[in-house]
């Protein structure tokens, strides 16, 4: 009789120690396509890099190389894989070298930002799904900026709200409104007396549901980068200034769920590999998760929320060397290694772009390099989440 009972309970041990070794939910990368597969395709997506979903399901964003021209390129690929070029930038004109990616306005349009060109400066352009390509603003690097490295965001008022890396031919920045018609305003102008006190070198912009703005610079105030807020009227304030060990060039932020700010510094931290953070609306800034080689280096692509609750991330390298897409709580518990890069020869390499949340819940992105031509590969991430609550339209 106690050999028979010890043998249940022996087997019932055994099968909780199998199960809760079993991974959460099943798990499936694949790369759907490899840039550069064919002549004039996009290549080497940069850092900003925002992939959209337009309203007819396709995924949407820019590359900073390759297109007819070789200045870049407005893509859109579909969930089986098909790439389209949209729009091939013409430098001189047009602007070229997009790292910005592209966000969806209420109109069905999207609105992007070429880092250079046009005037010499960089532009800010629309492009209608069909591939109707309008340069709203050209940059010439005087109070309206110039350099942007990400696209514009649409604010309540219907306006859409960027910022510039450069102002004035110095690398400080603008904040900038533009109408859908190409109507810019500048609502502040960066220089060397404010960037001690609020940073420099502007990389990108939020819109908060206070009806605010929130954002990073990449240099300044101790020379690391901060978080920044603006209110409507222009009226900027540091919310937090980075000094090294705390973190180091911030490319973006994310408003949480719960309100608060979260984000990526791309550097800085232990052994100088970066971290996450969370950061409230007035300042109080908290370490989620410094990264190691074995965790990943550099994440560069700063995190989104997912519809499960957690912030999903990539780094540029660590791990395999490849970089890794992880998962982490918003009160920086459960940390894991969703997926890291390996060198097979289409597993793709380097993801610096931000993921994007598809309306069934798995993930889409696109890396740097790798693929078949070491230019990029557009890939597909199932992780077992349910449909965000407020799937895109």
């Amino acid at each position: 009789m106690k050999t028979a009972r010890f043998a249940k309970v022996l087997s019932a041990l055994l099968l909780l120690t199998v199960i809760s070794q079993l991974p959460a939910r099943a798990q499936t990368y694949t790369v759907l396509y490899s840039l550069g597969s064919t002549p004039g395709d996009p290549q080497y997506p940069r850092e900003i890099g925002l992939v959209a979903e337009g309203k007819d399901g396709a995924l949407y964003t820019t590359s900073q190389q390759g297109g007819a021209h070789g200045y870049g390129a407005v893509y859109k690929v579909t969930t089986d894989g098909k790439v389209a070029i949209l729009h091939s930038l013409v430098g001189a004109t047009e602007g070229s070298g997009p790292q910005s990616g592209l966000t969806l306005g209420s109109d069905g349009n999207f609105y992007g930002a070429a880092y250079a060109g046009a005037r010499g400066d960089g532009s800010v352009f629309k492009i209608t799904p069909d591939g109707t390509f309008t340069v709203l603003h050209a940059f010439l690097c005087g109070n309206d900026g110039g350099f942007p490295t990400s696209a514009p965001v649409q604010g309540k008022d219907g306006n859409f709200y960027g910022i510039t890396s450069y102002a004035n031919s110095q690398p400080y920045g603008v904040i900038y409104k533009i109408t859908s018609g190409g109507v810019l305003t500048s609502l502040f102008v960066d220089s060397r007396t404010t960037a001690a006190t609020v940073g420099a070198m502007g990389c990108s912009l939020i819109a908060g549901s206070d009806g605010n703005f929130y954002g990073t610079f990449l240099a300044g105030g101790k020379g690391f980068g901060s978080v920044f807020k603006m209110t409507p009227g222009g009226t900027v304030t540091a919310l937090h200034i980075f000094s090294g060990t705390d973190g180091s060039k911030p490319y973006s932020v994310i408003q949480g769920s719960d309100g608060n700010l979260y984000g990526t510094a791309s550097a800085g931290g232990t052994g100088n590999f970066g971290l996450v953070f969370k950061l409230t609306l007035v300042g109080t800034y908290t370490i989620l998760h410094k990264f190691a080689i074995t965790d990943g280096e550099y994440p560069v692509a700063g995190v989104i929320q997912a519809s499960d609750g957690n912030l999903y991330g990539t780094t540029r390298a660590g791990a395999a060397g490849r970089g890794v897409i992880y998962k982490i709580g918003t009160d920086g518990s459960n940390f894991a290694i969703v997926h890291s890069l390996s060198a097979k020869v289409n597993e793709g390499a380097f993801p610096i772009t931000p993921l994007v949340q598809y309306h069934d819940g798995s993930f889409y992105g696109v890396t740097y390099g790798g693929g078949t031509k070491g230019v990029g590969a557009f890939y597909h991430l199932v992780a077992g989440l349910k449909p965000p609550a407020s799937p895109a339209p």
